[in-house]
């Protein structure tokens, strides 16, 4: 049987494959064989304008205040394999994908959420190490130094991909990015990636956060990254995350143990009187320093990717969290009333669901 180029790993780089690899970016926005990088100089000011054609003149796209930018559009049969981002990135710029024929997104999640880093906002500063977002160092997705946003999930397509970026902020934002895709046969057993971000501040008392809802079709869950803005003292992470399988009603066919250990911790996460933090290829928890003295809160990230272990259903799926810490004196359990925000990944039969609206700007504001 032919290797049609995807599901690549060490096992089958020595594989040959009739597959044809594509990019898009801002020095090919159509990925069209042989047709990088011939953008023209313009004007009198460009950093290439001693050198001309074909040296580094459009790298990066400017996206106008209260628009969507169509960052690609791609026909035929295929995959992409990878995305790389920088630039002005925090949750006043939208990603949505759109797949084959489908009007509503299969994505649709604030750009730095996509990328596991939900308190990410460069108009205010959060989330930053110096001029550095916080480092990510796990298989589907990396943030490298100076916030270099990647992601390695496969997004296979049968009739075309569409991918936007909406910019609701009141200033126009720059954006880097590159989008490497093949073109080739795409088996009949693959699903259809999807992302969903929610969030709710606060969550109500002795009400569950739910990360993801109303899911039908066939699939399986590949992963979640949450953000939680804890506004209580004493440890939080004491829910456990549920999932509801294939027509569970009051009790999940999965239930986890606690926060800190659905994301392979224990014990709080506590060494020497403090947070340990950590990245590792399937899971990962870091707090988010608090840089001066008008920062409340103290916030964590944590992924937790399903890709030795999804979650599979065949017709639907609900999945929750709990928001519960303690009593002063540790003996009894309170129900919290935190900040959380989650991405949920998935891949699943088309027709999706439609999703929830997205709250508008000011909701989604880090602040």
């Amino acid at each position: 049987m032919k290797f049609n180029g995807l599901g690549m790993n060490l096992g089958n780089l020595s594989r040959l494959s009739a597959a044809e690899s594509r990019s898009i970016s801002a020095e090919n926005f159509t990925g069209e064989k042989g047709a990088g990088g011939m953008a023209e100089v313009s004007g009198n000011n460009g950093a290439a304008k001693n050198l001309g054609r074909g040296w580094k003149v459009s790298p990066c796209v400017t996206i106008k205040a209260g628009t969507v930018f169509q960052l690609a559009e791609i026909n035929g049969q295929g995959a992409i394999q990878s995305i790389w981002m920088t630039g002005n990135i925090g949750r006043h710029l939208i990603l949505r994908i759109y797949w084959d024929d489908q009007e509503s997104p299969a994505v649709e999640v604030p750009l730095a959420d996509f990328f596991a880093s939900p308190w990410t906002d460069e108009d205010q500063g959060i989330n930053r190490i110096g001029k550095s977002c916080l480092p990510i160092d796990s298989v589907p997705v990396a943030v490298n130094p100076v916030c270099g946003f990647n992601c390695f999930w496969e997004m296979p397509f049968r009739k075309r991909a569409r991918m936007t970026v909406e910019n609701r902020a009141t200033q126009d934002k720059t954006l880097f990015f590159q989008i490497n895709y093949t073109l080739t046969e795409v088996p009949e057993d693959c699903g259809y990636f999807h992302a969903q971000f929610r969030r709710v501040n606060p969550v109500a008392y002795k009400e569950v956060f739910t990360i993801l809802d109303n899911i039908n079709g066939q699939g399986q869950f590949v992963g979640c990254s949450l953000g939680w803005g804890v506004n209580s003292n004493r440890w939080w992470g004491e829910g456990e995350i549920k999932f509801f399988i294939d027509g569970d009603n009051e009790f999940p066919t999965i239930c986890g143990t606690g926060t800190e250990d659905y994301f392979g911790g224990s014990y709080n996460w506590e060494v020497s009187g403090d947070y340990m933090a950590y990245t590792t290829a399937y899971l990962g928890m870091r707090p988010v320093p608090q840089l001066d003295m008008y920062h409340a809160q103290k916030r964590f990230q944590m992924y937790r990717w399903h890709i030795m272990d999804p979650i599979r259903f065949r017709t639907d799926l609900k999945v929750t969290i709990q928001a519960l810490g303690w009593k002063q004196g540790f003996s009894e359990y309170l129900p919290l009333q935190d900040d959380i925000c989650s991405t949920a990944f998935w891949y699943q039969t088309l027709p999706g669901s439609q999703f929830p609206e997205l709250p508008d700007n000011d909701y989604l504001m880090i602040n």
